[in-house]
């Protein structure tokens, strides 16, 4: 959780916050897709999490991937901003937010995968027919969008 979440989480508790968020949809060569399981409600989910203050949406997409991953992003691509109803989300903890996912697909990327243990239980690349079920709520639109796609290129 980023420290500008966690002051406003002080201040207001579970409460609802609009919650900003830069994520990143990882392509490999093979067309699989990056997901990692979430240790906080064991789903699974692109890399991505809160903006900070005074930080530029596509450098937080980086940050967050690097920290999640230990992948670095060589270029990103805008895929889409989604927020509403489909994006509303209660944590296992009673954390409430209304997301606004800015998402990007990177297919250059350098590094090794490295897990950062604190947040990701694990990490995996899946071809689109092998992409579990259990997907983290708030991400369910844009992962969909994003197959929606690739099965239509086929």
């Amino acid at each position: 959780m980023s420290n500008y979440i966690m002051d406003l989480r002080s201040i207001v508790g579970n409460r609802p916050l609009l919650q900003v968020g830069a994520s990143v949809i990882v392509e490999d060569y093979k067309g699989r897709i990056l997901l990692q399981k979430r240790s906080d409600n064991h789903c699974w989910g692109y890399s991505g999490g809160s903006v900070e203050l005074d930080e530029k949406v596509e450098d937080a997409a980086k940050r967050e991937l690097y920290e999640e991953t230990g992948l670095t992003a060589n270029s990103l691509e805008l895929f889409g901003i989604f927020s509403g109803k489909d994006t509303h989300y209660v944590y296992p903890n009673g954390d409430e937010v209304s997301n606004v996912d800015i998402v990007y697909i990177c297919k250059d990327y350098s590094g090794k995968l490295k897990m950062q243990e604190d947040e990701v239980e694990q990490l995996k690349f899946f071809a689109i027919e092998e992409i579990p079920k259990e997907i983290s709520p708030p991400l369910k639109i844009a992962l969909n969008k994003w197959v929606d796609g690739k099965i239509k290129k086929q």
